[in-house]
């Protein structure tokens, strides 16, 4: 029988915000992995997961998260974590992958999953969907993140603070993902698009260094690199004026 890999969203940091089905197939697993930089600290998602299982099932697979600009050595993180879980997959029959957020929404999952598909053909791929961080976000500021009929619009800020001004000229609310280390274009870009008021942005939300702060309030300070930012739609037209 073909191996199963699943990768299991255990959202944004805080434990509680795992699904029970994501707690399911985690516990049914035979081995969790966990991706880990290659400066070997624990991750959210690692710290996550054991809430839930016990450290001996947990395996910790380098990926070079930190690396944006050397593709060759990205890539050979990459090839070199999924020949690490496809050794797995011959030993196993079920192995989970454990991400922060959600699988299927710029997650290392992607990646592992296109390799093992690769190395490993005939391996069942299966994803749990995970709690975003704009959706926490949204939930502890008291951000909506639509209404009616205005769109939503994410975007990862690694691409560029010109395109998160781009989508901040148009009529829905915008999330940026990943904009700490442009913290001080992100805040020109909400200024001069006349958003700022109404955007929120958090960090580590649900740990205990957790911070929630207006986004008037950004200075151009360093920020943690996992920041999330919310611009919500403008909205005048009172009660259902999107309907």
């Amino acid at each position: 029988m073909s191996s199963k890999l699943i990768g299991v969203g255990v959202g944004p940091g805080d434990p509680e915000l795992v699904t029970v089905k994501g707690v399911n197939a985690l516990r049914a697993a035979e081995v969790v992995v966990v991706p880990v930089m290659d400066t070997g600290e624990r991750g959210r998602a690692e710290a996550t997961v054991l809430h839930y299982v016990p450290e001996d099932k947990v395996v910790r697979v380098v990926f070079a998260l930190n690396e944006r600009t050397d593709r060759a050595r990205r890539e050979a993180a990459w090839d070199a974590a999924g020949q690490r879980v496809a050794a797995l997959l011959d030993r196993h029959a079920t192995v989970a992958f454990a991400t922060i957020g959600d699988p299927n929404v710029y997650s290392t999952f992607t990646y592992l999953a296109h390799t093992i598909g690769e190395l490993v053909p005939g391996t069942v791929v299966e994803t749990v969907p995970g709690i975003t961080a704009m959706q926490d976000l949204a939930a502890r500021s008291g951000a909506v993140l639509t209404e009616g009929t205005e769109p939503l619009t994410l975007v990862p800020v690694t691409a560029g603070a010109a395109v998160l001004k781009d989508a901040l000229h148009g009529p829905g609310t915008v999330v940026a993902y990943k904009f700490g280390r442009q913290a001080l274009e992100v805040a020109a870009a909400l200024r001069e698009t006349g958003r700022l008021d109404d955007a929120v942005w958090g960090s580590a939300l649900g740990l205990p260094e957790e911070s929630i702060r207006p986004a008037a309030e950004l200075d151009g300070g360093p920020l943690p690199y996992l920041s999330t930012l919310i611009a919500p739609a403008p909205r005048d037209g009172g009660r259902g004026g999107k309907l």
